[in-house]
C-alpha cells in the first residue's frame, strides 16, 4: 500500500565530434533562431531529457524556412550532422526514436537532401570491418526499418550493400563463435548477435521487397545472389545443433520467408514446402538456386529439430487467411500437422517439446483462419469426428498434466481452437445436441477432479456451449469443484473454472429472465455453497476459497455481499465455531475483509454501523480459530484506499488485538499479523499526509474522507498516541523470559514501524518517529535480544538497531562499558555453546557500525582516515578491518594450540566461533566500494592460510570412517604408536586413506594407556585434560565432533562468502581486485578435497553450500582459465570414479558421502540458457556406469554412479533438463536391484525412490497411492517411451520366474520395483479403443505376479492390478479371476496361487463397490448378481474344506464386501438377489465356523489372527440381525456378543468391543439413549474389565463404561465383581495412576464420571466422599504434568470441562477451597501448555466456566470461543470473581499469592549453571516455548489488584500472609545477592542465569507490592488498573448480536 516511486528514465545525452561542433558554431546566427543554432544549443546540453525537447523543435523550425532554403549550405550541413548523430546513438536510447519520429515530419523539400545524408552515413556504417562493431551497424539497420521513412529509403538505396553486410557479418560472427567454444560469456554475446542479424534480415525482406519491383526475380542480379547467400546461411543455422535453439527457430522462419519471397510461381510454393516437410523433395524439379542454397533440406535424413522449425516457419510466414493459397495450401496444412504428430512421438527434450506445443497451437490458429472459407474436403478432415481432431485431443490428454506450465497452457489453446474448428465445420447445426460435444462433455465430467487438464478443457466447453448444458447433466458441479479446493495444486485451476462458470451462468440467466428472481437462483448455485465451505469446510479448503475464489465472486457480483451477510448473521447465534471450525462468525469476517480490501464497502464506518456490530468484531479478534482472528484484523487494516483515515474505534481494536496475539506459535499466522499491521501503518502514514494538507488549508472536512469529524490536528494527535501506545505494548512484550513467538512478532512489528515512519526528507512532516520513543532502557532491551537462542530474533533486533542509527545510546558513551561489551563479545566468540558465537557476531557488528569500538582497539590503527567523521562507510570499513585483525590474531593462537591438543581446543576454545564472527563481519561490509584495498589483500591472504590450517587440524575426525565417535588423543611417543595401530585397525573397508600419523598432546601430564582403545572406539567415553588455566574439563566424543564439523562448516561458509562477495583480481598487479586467480584455484581445490573426502554429512553439506557459490561465480567469470575450472574438475572426478583405483580416497560408503554433492554443484551451476552440454555428457556417463555389470573393475564405480544419479534427480534446479534421462535412470535402478551385491541394491533403491518422486511428484498425504501422485499410462509412456518395452519385458521375465516349476522358486527382487511403478499408472478414460502405448499387455503379467510365493509380492500385484482395469471392465475381470480358482474336487492346487487370485478379486471388488460414479448405476444389481453366482461356485474356499486359513480369510473378506453392498431382505419380501440364497450361504458359513464350534487349535497357526478378524467382521452384522429377529421372542440366538466376548482370542473380542463402542459413541453424539443391549451387558462389561489382560480390549471396555450412564451399571459392581461403588472408583483411579497413556486417559475420564455421579446422587453424604475427592484432585494434578503424554492432559481437560459446573463454578463449592483452587491451577497449567491441542482443549474449560449463570457476568466474552492467550486472563478473572462470591478472600488470597512465588530454586544457580550441558550438547531437555512466566504473573497481579479495588477488602493480620511476606523478602535478598555475584555484562555472558534472576525479581516484587496494598501501605485506586484489562473484564453491558 506504500507509495511507489516512479522509476526515473536514464537517457544518455547525445554528443558530436569537434569538427561538427565547429561547423555548427560557424553557421549559428547571433539571434540563435536558425537550425544550426538550435543544434548547437542541443549538443551543448548535458541533460538528455532537455535534448529531447530541443530535437522536437527541429521540424517546426524547418517548416518556417521557405523553399529557397533547400540550397542553404547551413541546412545541408545540419542535416548531415543529424544523420551522423542518429547513427551514433544506441538502439535503446530514447533520443534515437525521438529523432526518427521528428524527421518523419520533415518538409518535402528537404527529404531528398536528408535521404542523401542518411544514405551517405549508412554507407560509412556498412564499411565497418571491426567484427565487434557489427552489432552496432545491425542495430542501426534495424532502427532504420522501424517506422523511419528516411532510414527505410536509405536502406532501399543501399539494399545490395546492406544484404552483403548482413551476409558477411553472419559468416564472420559464426566463425568467431566457434573460436571461443567453451567461453560461455563471449559465446552468449556472439550468439545474440547472430540472432539479431537473422531477425534484421527478415525485417529487411518484409519491409523493402515492395520497393524493389522486378529486381527480386532477376537471378543474375547482385541482390538475388546476396539473397541466395543469406538463404544458404540460414539453412546452415537451421541444421547447426551447436547454436541456440532460438537461433535455429528464427532461422526456420527466415528460410520459409526467403523461399516465399524468391520462389516463382507462387502457386507451387505450398507443394515445395510440403515436399520438404515430408522429406520427399524431387531434386529434378527444384530450381538450381534453391538446391544450391538449401540442399541439406532436400535430403531424406533431415533432423527432427530442423523439420520442427520448418513447420513453425510454414505456419508463421505463409498467408493462411481466407484460404488464399487454394487447394495446395489446404494440402500443406494437412501435411504439416501430420509431420507434427510424427515429431511429437520422437521429441522428448523439454525445450523442443515446448516449441512443438506452441507450433501445434499455431497450426490450430491457422486451421481456424482457413476454415472461414475452405473446401468441403478440408472441413471433413477437420471435423471433430475425423482423425486429425482425434489426434489433437490425444495430444491434449497426454500433455495436459505436463510439468511445464507453459506447455499445459498451450494444450488449453489447442483445445479451445479445436472446439472452434468443429463449430466452423458444423454449418449451423445445434451445438448442444451435437454428438461430438455431447461425448466430449460426458467424458470430461467422468474424469476425476484431481486431473488438472480437466479444468481448462471444461472452461473452454463452458465458453463454447454455456453452463446450462453442463448443470443440466450434474447440478452439483459447483460443490464438487469447491470440494477439491483443499488441494493447493488444484486451487488455481478450480477457481479459474468456477469464475468462467458463474460469469457465464449469470449472463445466461440475465438474458433469459425478465424478473429479478434469477438472482436468487444464481446465489443458490454459486454463493450458498461457498458459505457452506466457509462455515464448515476443512482448514485448507476454507483458506484457499477465501484467497482465490471469494475475491473473484465479489468483484464480479458486489451486490452478493448483502446476501452473504444476511445468511451468516442469521447463523452466528446457532453456530459459534471452535478451534477446528470458523463457524458463521469466521465466514462473516472473511467476507467483509475481502469486500473491504477490494473496495466493495463504502467505508469502515458503513461496515460497523450496517453490516456488523462492534461486539462481533471484538469476538473475532480473540476467537479460538487463528484464521478468524486474522480475517478480523484484516478487516480493520486492509482497505482499497491507502489514504482512508483510521478511525478511533479501529485503533482501539488493533491495540486490543496486539495485546493478546503476539505469542502465536504458527509462523504463517505471525507473518500475516505483521503484514497486516504494516498495511495499517502505511494507511496511517499516508492518510496523515492528507491530514497535514487539510490542516494547512485550515479545513475541517474533506469530500474524500467523510469519516473525519474533528479537526485534522485531533486525528493526527490520535495517530501519534496510538503509535506510541503500540510501541509501548511491543517493548513491554520483550520482557525477560518472553517466548520466541512473542519476541519475533514484537521485533518484526517494530521493524515495520521504523520502515514506514522513517526519517523524513526535507520539510515533509511525519506523524510519528520510533527513535523519539527510544531511551537507554529500550536500547538495552533490544541489545539483550542478541542472547536469544533463535537467530531470527537476533537478526530482527540487529536490523532494528541499525534503523535507529540516529539514536546515540548512553552505553556507547562510556569507554568502560564499551570495553566490557567488546570483551564479552570476544569471550562469547570462543564459547562451547554454538549460539553464543552468533551472539558475539551481532555484538561485534553493532559495535562496528555504531563506531563504538573500545579506544584500545581504535588506537591500534597506525593510519587514521582523513575522510572526516561524516564518512560512515569509511569508518565502518576501518572498524571492520581492525575487528577482523583482532579475531584473526586470537584464531591463530588457538589454532597453534589445537595443533598440539585438539581435545583441549574442543573443551576450552572451539575455533569455529572466531571464524563465524569473521564471516559475519564480511557479510555486513559493503564490499562494492572498498578504500583500503592495499590493507585488505594481506589480511585476506593470511585469513585463507588460517582457514586451511584450521581445516587441517579438524579434518582427521571429519574424514574418519566414524566421525561421530572418534577421539584422536595421545600423550607420548609410545602411546602415539599404540594409537596409530588402533587407527589402522578401525580404518574402513572402502579403500579410503585417512590420517597417517598421530598428533602429540604434550600438555597432558598423564594418560591411561589401558583405556586408550576404549577411548578411541567408545562414543560416550570422556578424557580428563587440563586447560590453559589448569582447570579440569571433561571431553566427550560429541564435543570433539561438534568442534570439528562446526569448524569445517564455518570455514566453508567463510570461503563461500569470500568467493561470492569479493571481486576477483584478474592479474597479480591489478589494483582493484582482492583475490588472485591462484587463490581462487586454491579455494576450489580445498572444496574439492573436503567434498570428496569428508565423511560427516554436516561437514560436506556445508562445504557444498560454499562450493556452489564458487562455481556460480566461476561460470560468470570473464577469465577463461577460471571459467573452465568447473569443467576440468568434473572430468577429473569422473575419471577417478571410473578408474576404481584402490588407493583412491573417494568414500564408497555413506551414500558416497560428498561426491554427489560435488558433481551436483558443478552441474547445477551450469547456465540454464545454454545447451547444458556438461549435464548431458555427465548423465550419459553415469547411466552407462550404473548399467554396467562388469565385475572386473569392482562394483564401487557402479555404486558411485547410482548415488550421484540419485542426487541429480533430486535437484530441483535442474528442472526439466534432466527429464530425458529418467528412463535410463529407471533402467539402472530396476536392474541394479537384482544385483547380488548389497551396496548396489541399496543405492538402486535410493535412486528408484528419487525417480518416483521426480516423475509422480512429492507425496503430500499419508495415502501411498494418492490420486495426485498418479499418471495415466498414455502420459507416462509418452514422456518415457523407452520404458514401455523395458517394463513389459522385465515384467514378463518376472512372471515367468514366478510360475517356474523348479523346486525353489526364483524370488526375483525386481518385481517390487516394477509393481511400485505400475501401481501408480492407470488407463485414461480418454484413451479410446486403440493406443500404441496401451496398458492392456501388462494385465496378464500382473495377474501372474500374483502367484508369487512371497506374501508381500502378492499384495503388491493385487493393488497394482486395480488401476489397470477400467471401472466398466471390472465385472468381466472378476468373472475370469473367480473362474480360474480351483473347484473343491480338484486334487492339485497351490494355495499361493489361490491367495494371489483372491487378493486381486478383493481389491477389484473393493474399488468397484466404492466407486462413487457407480453407486447409482441401474445395472449394478445385475452385475453384482453375476459376481455372486461366480462367488457361490467357489464357496468351499470359505469353509473347512479349505485347510489354509490365509485364503479362507481373504474369501470371507470378499463375502463381507458383498454383504455391505446388499441390503438385507425385509421380512415377506424377496428380491432377485435373495433368490440366489446368498444370505443363507453366509449364515451357514458363520454357524459352521469355529466361532460356534470352538477352535481346535491350542497354538497359533499361520493366518489365524487374520482369519479370526475376517470371520468376526462377517459375523457381527449377522449377530445384529439375529438379535433383531429374536427381539420379543424366547428363542435363543445361536451367536451373540456375549459369546464373542467370551472368546479366548483377543482379535475376536477386540472387533466385538469396537462394534459395541461405536454404538455407544454414536448414540451419545446423537443424544439418544444407547441400545438396551449395552445396558443388559453391564455385568459382562464389569467382569471383562476385571479379568481382561489385553490392553486394547481393556481400553475399549473402559470406554464403553464411560459412555454408558453410571446409574445403570455402577450399582451392579457389588454382586458382580464384589466391589462396592467406592471400591470400584478407587480401583479405577489406581489404574489411572499407574497404567499406560491411552488406558490412563480413559480410566481418568471414567473415574471422573463416577465421581460426578456419586456427588450428584449423594448430596447429603458428601463428607463420606472426601478422601476419594482428594485422591481424585491429586490424580488430576499429577495428570497435568508435562512428563505425561498428550492424551493424558487432554483427558484432564475433557474431565474439567464436563465437571466445571459441578466443581469449578458451583455457587456452593463442593470441594475444599484448596482443592478447588488446585483444579483451577490445573486449568491454568493446561492453558500454558506448549501443545496447541491442549491449550485449545483448556479454553473449552474456560468457556464452559464463563457460561454458567453465576459467572456469565464476570467478563464480556461469556459464551464466546476464545483463544488461549486471553483465556488465561479470563480464567483468572473468573477465579477472583468466584472468591468474592464464595466470600473466601481471606483463605483464598494466600493461595493465589503463593502461585506468584512458584519459581526456580535459586541455590547454586551461578555456581554450576550448565553442569552437564557440554557433555550432552545434542540432547535437548523439555522446554516450553509458549508459556511466559511473567505473563502469568502480570495477569494474576492485574486480577488481584482489580479484585481488591473492587471489593475494598482489607486483610486482617494473617499468619499465612506474614509467612508469604517473609519468604518474598528472603527471595528478594537472595536475588540481589546473586545479581552482585554475576560477572560484568552478565546479560550476555550469563544470559540464562541473568534471565532467571530477573523473572524471580519480578515475582517477588509483585508479591511484596500486593502485600503492601493489603496492609494499607499503598492506596488502591480503580483507575490504576490497566486499561486493556478493564476492556477484557468489564461486565457485559451489551447483548450479543
Amino acid at each position: 500500500m506504500g507509495v511507489k516511486k516512479k522509476r526515473e528514465m536514464q537517457v544518455a545525452a547525445l554528443t558530436v565530434c569537434h569538427q561538427d561542433l565547429e561547423t555548427l558554431r560557424s553557421f549559428a546566427d547571433e539571434d540563435g533562431e536558425n537550425l544550426a543554432s538550435l543544434l548547437l544549443y542541443c549538443v551543448q546540453l548535458t541533460d538528455a531529457v532537455a535534448q529531447i525537447h530541443s530535437v522536437k523543435q527541429i521540424v517546426p523550425l524547418l517548416e518556417k524556412v521557405d523553399k529557397n532554403g533547400v540550397c542553404d549550405p547551413s541546412i545541408q550541413s545540419c542535416l548531415d550532422i543529424l544523420a551522423g548523430i542518429y547513427f551514433s546513438l544506441t538502439l535503446k536510447n530514447p533520443l534515437k526514436k525521438v529523432l526518427a519520429s521528428s524527421l518523419n515530419g520533415l518538409p518535402e523539400v528537404f527529404v531528398t537532401q536528408a535521404t542523401h545524408s542518411f544514405t551517405f552515413h549508412l554507407q560509412e556504417e556498412l564499411n565497418t570491418t571491426e567484427l565487434y562493431s557489427y552489432r552496432k551497424v545491425i542495430d542501426n539497420i534495424s532502427s532504420c526499418m522501424e517506422n523511419f521513412n528516411l532510414g527505410r529509403a536509405s536502406v532501399a538505396n543501399l539494399l545490395e550493400d546492406v544484404l552483403h553486410f548482413l551476409q558477411k557479418s553472419l559468416i564472420e560472427t559464426l566463425e568467431e563463435n566457434r573460436k571461443f567454444a567453451g567461453n560461455r560469456i563471449v559465446q552468449a554475446q556472439l550468439m545474440n548477435d547472430l540472432l539479431v542479424g537473422v531477425r534484421v534480415a527478415m525485417t529487411l525482406v518484409q519491409k523493402v521487397q515492395v520497393l524493389q519491383g522486378s529486381l527480386w526475380n532477376d537471378s543474375s542480379s547482385p541482390i538475388w545472389q546476396r539473397m541466395c547467400g543469406l538463404l544458404s546461411i540460414f539453412t546452415k543455422f537451421l541444421n547447426d545443433d551447436d547454436l541456440l535453439q532460438t537461433i535455429q527457430s528464427t532461422s526456420g522462419l527466415a528460410v520459409v520467408l526467403f523461399i516465399k519471397t524468391m520462389f516463382r510461381p507462387s502457386e507451387k510454393l505450398p507443394g515445395l514446402i510440403s515436399s520438404l516437410l515430408l522429406r520427399s523433395a524431387d531434386c529434378t524439379s527444384i530450381p538450381e538456386w534453391f538446391m544450391t542454397s538449401c540442399r541439406s533440406l532436400c535430403c531424406a535424413d533431415v533432423p527432427a529439430s530442423t523439420l520442427l522449425f520448418l513447420c513453425q516457419g510454414t505456419l508463421a510466414m505463409l498467408d493462411w487467411q481466407d484460404g488464399r493459397m487454394g487447394p495446395s495450401g489446404e494440402a500443406l496444412l494437412l501435411d504439416t500437422v501430420h509431420v507434427l504428430f510424427t515429431l511429437s512421438s520422437q521429441i522428448k527434450e523439454s525445450t523442443l517439446e515446448m516449441f512443438l506445443s506452441r507450433i501445434l497451437a499455431s497450426w490450430t490458429n491457422s486451421a481456424v483462419q482457413i476454415l472461414e472459407s475452405c473446401s468441403p474436403s478440408l472441413k471433413d478432415h477437420l471435423n471433430g469426428d475425423s482423425t486429425i481432431p482425434r489426434r489433437l485431443l490425444e495430444y491434449v490428454y497426454t500433455h495436459w498434466e505436463h510439468p511445464l506450465d507453459a506447455l499445459r497452457h498451450q494444450t488449453k489453446i489447442i483445445f479451445r481452437n479445436l472446439l472452434q474448428m468443429h463449430r466452423l465445420t458444423m454449418e449451423g447445426a445445434d451445438l448442444v445436441t451435437d454428438p461430438f460435444f455431447l461425448e466430449l462433455t460426458k467424458s470430461l465430467l467422468q474424469l476425476e477432479w484431481q486431473i488438472k487438464g480437466k479444468y481448462a478443457c471444461l472452461g473452454c466447453l463452458v465458453e463454447s456451449l454455456g453452463i446450462e448444458h453442463i448443470l443440466a447433466i450434474d447440478k452439483t458441479i459447483p460443490s464438487q469443484i469447491l470440494e477439491v479446493m483443499g488441494d493447493q495444486s488444484l486451487v488455481p485451476y478450480a477457481s479459474d473454472l468456477l469464475e468462467t462458470m458463474f460469469k457465464n451462468h449469470k449472463s445466461h440467466l440475465k438474458s433469459q429472465t425478465v424478473t429479478n428472481t434469477w438472482m436468487d437462483k444464481w446465489h443458490d448455485t454459486w454463493v450458498f455453497p461457498v458459505l457452506s465451505v466457509l462455515c464448515g469446510g476443512n482448514l485448507d479448503q476454507r483458506s484457499y476459497v477465501i484467497d482465490y475464489y471469494l475475491p473473484r465472486l465479489l468483484n464480479y457480483s458486489p451486490e452478493s455481499l448483502h446476501y452473504m451477510v444476511q445468511i451468516l448473521q442469521a447463523s452466528i447465534d446457532t453456530e459459534t465455531g471452535s478451534c477446528n471450525h470458523r463457524g458463521a462468525l469466521g465466514a462473516l469476517m472473511a467476507c467483509l475483509r475481502t469486500a473491504r480490501a477490494h473496495g466493495h464497502l463504502q467505508s469502515a464506518t458503513h461496515a460497523w454501523e450496517n453490516l456488523v456490530c462492534s461486539a462481533r468484531v471484538k469476538q473475532g479478534l480473540i476467537h479460538q480459530h487463528c484464521q478468524v482472528r486474522i480475517d478480523t484484523l484484516g478487516l480493520l487494516c486492509e482497505s482499497n484506499r491507502s489514504t482512508e483515515v483510521v478511525s478511533t474505534e479501529e485503533m482501539q481494536w488493533v491495540q486490543f488485538f496486539i495485546t493478546y496475539n503476539l505469542n502465536s506459535q504458527s509462523p504463517g499466522v505471525r507473518q500475516q499479523i505483521c503484514s497486516l499491521l504494516k498495511k495499517l501503518f502505511y494507511r496511517i502514514q499516508e492518510s496523515s499526509q492528507v491530514l497535514y494538507k487539510l490542516e494547512q488549508r485550515k479545513s475541517t472536512s474533506d469530500s474524500e474522507n467523510q469519516s473525519i469529524r474533528e479537526q485534522p490536528s485531533v486525528s493526527l494527535q490520535q495517530y501519534k498516541n496510538f503509535m506510541s501506545s503500540v510501541c509501548n505494548i511491543l517493548f513491554e512484550a520483550l520482557f525477560p523470559g518472553s517466548s520466541y513467538s512473542t519476541r519475533f512478532s514484537a521485533l518484526t512489528i517494530l521493524g515495520s514501524v521504523a520502515d514506514v515512519f522513517c526519517v523524513p526528507e526535507g520539510n515533509i512532516p511525519t506523524v510519528y518517529q520510533l527513535s523519539h520513543d527510544i531511551d537507554a532502557g529500550r536500547y538495552q532491551i533490544l541489545m539483550e535480544c542478541f542472547t536469544s537462542t533463535f537467530e531470527e530474533v537476533k537478526t530482527l533486533a540487529f536490523d532494528l538497531l541499525m534503523k535507529l542509527s540516529a539514536v546515540t545510546p548512553v552505553q556507547f558513551q562510556d569507554s568502560e562499558k564499551l570495553q566490557e561489551l567488546f570483551t564479552a563479545a570476544l569471550e562469547l566468540s570462543t564459547s562451547t555453546r554454538p549460539y553464543d558465537c552468533v551472539t558475539a557476531s551481532y555484538l561485534l557488528n553493532l559495535l562496528i557500525w555504531q563506531g563504538a569500538l573500545p579506544a584500545s582497539l581504535s588506537a591500534s590503527s597506525a593510519q587514521q582516515l582523513t575522510c572526516g567523521a561524516g564518512d560512515k562507510s569509511a569508518v565502518v570499513e576501518r572498524n571492520t578491518l581492525e575487528v577482523i585483525k583482532c579475531l584473526m590474531g586470537n584464531l591463530e593462537d588457538e589454532i597453534s594450540q589445537a595443533e598440539n591438543s585438539l581435545l583441549q581446543a574442543a573443551a576450552s576454545f572451539p575455533m569455529y566461533g572466531r571464524v563465524h564472527c569473521i564471516t559475519r563481519a564480511f557479510q555486513r561490509l559493503p564490499l562494492t566500494d572498498l578504500r583500503l584495498v592495499s590493507e585488505w589483500r594481506p589480511v585476506l591472504g593470511t585469513l585463507l592460510l588460517l582457514s586451511y590450517r584450521l581445516s587441517t587440524v579438524v579434518s582427521p575426525v571429519i574424514q574418519s570412517s566414524s566421525p561421530e565417535g572418534l577421539i584422536p588423543m595421545d600423550t607420548d611417543s609410545e602411546s602415539a604408536s599404540r594409537l596409530q595401530v588402533i587407527l589402522n585397525e578401525i580404518q574402513p573397508r572402502d579403500t579410503n586413506d585417512y590420517f597417517k600419523q598421530a598428533k602429540m598432546l604434550k600438555e597432558c601430564d598423564s594418560f591411561d594407556l589401558e583405556d586408550l582403545s576404549t577411548t578411541v572406539s567408545n562414543i560416550d567415553s570422556s578424557a580428563e585434560i587440563k586447560g590453559k588455566e589448569a582447570k579440569a574439563c571433561d571431553v566427550t566424543a560429541q564435543m570433539v565432533l561438534a568442534c570439528c564439523w562446526r569448524s569445517m562448516k564455518e570455514v566453508a561458509l567463510l570461503l563461500g562468502t569470500l568467493c561470492q562477495l569479493l571481486p576477483t583480481q584478474p592479474v597479480p598487479e591489478s589494483s582493484n581486485g582482492l583475490l588472485t586467480v591462484q587463490q581462487v584455484k586454491e579455494i576450489g581445490d580445498y572444496f574439492k578435497q573436503q567434498l570428496l573426502q569428508s565423511r560427516h554429512r554436516g561437514a560436506f553439506e556445508l562445504a557444498y553450500t560454499g562450493f556452489v557459490k564458487l562455481t556460480e561465480i566461476l561460470n560468470r567469470c570473464s577469465n577463461v582459465s577460471l571459467q573452465k575450472l568447473p569443467e576440468q574438475w568434473l572430468w577429473s572426478v569422473l575419471e577417478e570414479i571410473k578408474g576404481s583405483d584402490p588407493s583412491s580416497k573417494l568414500c564408497a560408503t555413506r551414500r558416497s558421502a560428498g561426491i554427489p554433492f560435488y558433481i551436483q554443484a558443478l552441474l547445477a551451476s551450469e547456465p540454464k540458457k545454454g545447451r547444458m552440454d556438461l549435464l548431458k555428457i555427465t548423465m550419459r556417463e553415469l547411466i552407462s556406469l550404473a548399467l554396467s555389470a562388469d565385475d572386473s573393475q569392482g562394483r564401487v564405480p557402479q555404486v558411485h554412479a547410482l548415488n550421484i544419479l540419485r542426487a541429480l534427480f533430486r535437484d530441483t534446479r535442474l528442472g526439466e533438463s534432466i527429464t530425458p534421462f529418467v528412463a535410463g535412470g529407471a533402467k539402472a535402478a530396476i536392474l541394479g536391484f537384482t544385483s547380488p551385491v548389497w551396496a548396489v541394491r541399496n543405492s538402486s533403491t535410493l535412486l528408484f525412490s528419487s525417480l518416483i518422486t521426480r516423475v509422480f511428484g512429492v507425496k503430500r498425504g499419508k495415502d501411498e497411492l494418492s490420486k495426485t501422485n498418479r499418471m495415466t499410462g498414455r502420459e507416462f509412456f509418452s514422456r518415457f517411451p523407452e520404458l514401455y518395452p523395458f517394463l513389459l519385458k522385465q515384467l514378463e521375465t518376472v512372471a515367468n520366474t514366478v510360475e517356474s516349476d523348479l523346486g525353489e522358486p526364483d524370488r526375483h527382487p525386481g518385481m517390487f520395483l516394477l509393481l511400485l511403478v505400475l501401481e501408480r499408472l492407470y488407463p485414461s478414460p480418454m484413451d479410446g479403443t486403440s493406443s500404441a502405448l496401451s496398458l492392456a499387455p501388462f494385465v496378464p503379467f500382473i495377474i501372474r505376479c500374483g502367484h508369487s510365493p512371497i506374501y508381500r509380492s502378492r499384495e503388491m500385484a493385487a493393488r497394482a492390478l486395480v488401476p489397470f482395469i477400467m471401472i466398466d471392465q471390472i465385472p468381466s475381470t472378476l468373472h475370469a479371476l473367480l473362474n480360474s480358482l480351483p473347484n473343491s474336487t480338484d486334487q492339485c492346487f497351490r494355495q499361493n496361487h489361490i491367495h494371489g487370485t483372491l487378493l486381486q478379486v478383493f481389491h477389484l471388488l473393493q474399488a468397484y463397490t466404492t466407486d462413487a460414479r457407480h453407486k447409482t448405476n441401474v445395472g449394478l444389481p445385475q452385475e453384482l448378481s453375476d459376481i455372486i453366482v461366480c462367488t457361490k461356485a467357489k464357496l468351499w474356499l470359505a469353509m473347512r474344506q479349505n485347510p489354509c486359513l490365509v485364503t479362507r480369510a481373504v474369501y470371507i473378506d470378499i463375502l463381507f464386501l458383498l454383504t455391505n453392498c446388499l441390503d438385507r431382505p425385509e421380512e415377506g419380501k424377496q428380491t432377485a438377489l435373495d433368490s440366489l440364497g446368498f444370505w443363507e450361504d453366509v449364515r451357514r458359513i458363520i454357524l459352521g465356523s469355529e466361532l460356534i464350534t470352538g477352535f481346535p487349535w491350542t497354538f497359533k497357526v499361520p493366518g489365524l489372527p487374520q482369519y479370526l478378524q475376517s470371520l468376526t467382521k462377517l459375523a457381527i452384522p449377522e449377530v445384529w440381525a439375529s438379535m433383531a429377529e429374536a427381539e420379543g421372542q424366547a428363542t435363543a440366538v445361536p451367536l451373540s456378543f456375549s459369546r464373542l466376548l467370551e472368546s479366548s482370542f483377543p482379535e475376536v473380542r477386540l472387533l466385538a468391543l469396537d462394534t459395541l463402542l461405536e454404538r455407544a459413541t454414536s448414540s451419545e453424539q446423537g443424544q439418544k439413549e444407547p441400545p438396551l443391549l449395552l445396558y443388559s451387558m453391564g455385568e459382562e462389561f464389569l467382569l471383562l474389565a476385571m479379568k481382561e489382560n489385553h490392553p486394547g480390549c481393556f481400553c475399549r471396555v473402559l470406554k464403553i463404561l464411560y459412555h454408558l450412564n453410571p446409574s445403570e451399571w455402577l450399582p451392579q459392581t457389588e454382586h458382580c465383581v464384589h466391589l462396592s461403588p467406592k471400591e470400584f472408583l478407587i480401583w479405577t483411579m489406581d489404574i489411572a495412576s499407574n497404567d499406560r497413556s491411552e488406558i490412563q486417559a480413559v480410566s481418568l475420564k471414567l473415574a471422573s464420571k463416577i465421581i460426578a455421579y456419586h456427588v450428584q446422587s449423594c448430596e447429603k453424604k458428601k463428607e463420606s466422599l472426601t478422601p476419594e475427592l482428594q485422591h481424585w484432585v491429586q490424580l488430576l494434578i499429577w495428570s497435568c504434568g508435562d512428563h505425561l503424554p498428550t492424551a493424558s492432559r487432554l483427558a484432564v481437560a475433557e474431565v474439567l470441562t464436563s465437571t466445571a459446573p459441578l466443581f469449578l463454578t458451583s455457587p456452593q463449592p463442593i470441594l475444599e477451597l484448596q482443592d478447588t483452587l488446585s483444579l483451577w491451577r490445573c486449568v491454568l497449567t493446561l492453558l500454558q501448555s506448549e501443545e496447541q491441542t491442549i491449550r485449545e482443549a483448556a479454553t473449552e474449560i474456560v468457556t464452559t466456566a464463563m457460561s454458567q449463570e453465576n459467572t456469565c457476568q464476570s467478563t464480556e466474552f461469556a459464551f464466546c470461543q476464545v483463544d488461549a492467550s486471553i483465556a488465561l486472563t479470563l480464567a483468572l478473572a473468573v477465579v477472583c470473581d468466584l472468591l468474592r462470591q464464595w466470600d473466601q478472600l481471606g483463605p483464598g488470597l494466600p493461595i493465589l499469592l503463593g502461585w506468584l512465588l512458584e519459581g526456580d530454586d535459586l541455590e547454586g544457580l551461578v555456581q554450576s549453571p550448565h553442569q552437564g550441558e557440554e557433555e550432552h550438547i545434542f540432547e535437548k531437555s523439555e522446554v516450553n516455548f509458549w508459556a511466559e512466566t511473567l505473563t502469568f504473573v502480570k495477569y494474576l497481579c492485574q486480577q488481584l489488584f482489580h479484585l481488591l479495588c473492587q471489593s475494598g477488602w482489607q486483610s486482617p493480620h494473617s499468619q499465612k500472609l506474614c509467612h508469604l511476606k517473609r519468604i518474598a523478602s528472603e527471595q528478594r535478598h537472595l536475588v540481589s545477592q546473586l545479581f552482585r555475584e554475576l560477572p560484568l555484562s552478565a546479560e550476555f555472558l550469563k544470559s540464562v542465569e541473568y534471565t532467571r534472576l530477573r523473572i524471580q525479581e519480578a515475582r517477588t516484587s509483585a508479591v511484596l507490592r500486593l502485600l503492601a496494598c493489603l496492609e494499607g501501605k499503598e492506596v488502591l485506586r480503580a483507575e490504576d488498573c490497566p486499561k486493556e484489562w478493564r476492556q477484557a473484564t468489564a461486565p457485559r453491558t451489551e447483548a450479543a448480536c
